[in-house]
């Protein structure tokens, strides 16, 4: 039998690289951390759900969270999160919010359009649906508050659809920590993937900076 984490020292000690200090991040932020991610993680994807909550999932087997609260806490970080941009979407309507927000540096007008096309052609289910779909899951919000949606439909998809992403990626990293060799596998592989995903985001940033340079001329 594989011996678990817990065996092998402390929970995040054998966790290396990018993925080590995240998992050790959250672990000295605790459960109300991992809800501030997933809510920064909404309205600007800093560090993606998918690196955090199997990580917190991961702990919370070794005993370092609850795993109760950790999913009420990421799935209410998600929800403020998309209610921010619901009202951003309501108050100043699509094209002045998209104006605003796609000069930030990791977001652009395309992802805006990808999402209000979503949300066109699928109408109350694409925010649900769209909750699970990474790209579309931070931005959804927005066109369904510029349409005026009703606030208790939209909230009740979007908690429903955010916990159940939360919930998949939590269990996860919850069933993982059972089995040490596998987390010690799924840390190098995400190490690499983090590491990927840094290399794409500068280029990008660089793509879409001297687009814009061109366009100004």
């Amino acid at each position: 039998m594989w011996g678990t984490a817990a065996d092998a020292g402390g929970s995040t000690d054998n966790l290396t690289g990018l993925v080590g200090v995240a998992a050790r991040g959250i672990e000295q932020l605790g459960e109300w951390g991992v809800g501030l991610f997933t809510l920064a993680e909404t309205v600007v994807p800093p560090i993606p759900s998918e690196v955090i909550l199997p990580l917190a999932g991961y702990l919370a087997r070794q005993g370092s969270l609850n795993l109760v609260l950790v999913f009420v806490t990421s799935t209410l970080g998600a929800y403020l999160g998309a209610v921010f941009l619901y009202w951003l979407g309501a108050k100043l309507g699509f094209e002045r919010s998209i104006r605003g927000l796609s000069r930030l540096p990791l977001v652009d007008r395309e992802d805006f359009e990808h999402a209000a096309g979503w949300f066109r052609r699928h109408g109350r289910s694409s925010i649900f649906f769209g909750r699970l779909l990474p790209g579309v899951r931070s931005l959804i919000s927005l066109p369904a508050g510029a349409s005026a949606m009703p606030f208790g439909t939209f909230s009740l998809y979007t908690l429903a659809g955010s916990g159940l992403w939360n919930g998949a990626l939590l269990g996860l990293g919850y069933l993982l920590g059972t089995q040490y060799r596998i987390i010690e596998e799924y840390s190098r592989f995400l190490n690499y993937a983090v590491y990927a995903a840094l290399g794409v985001t500068v280029m990008l940033l660089v793509v879409r900076r001297v687009k814009r340079a061109k366009a100004a001329r």
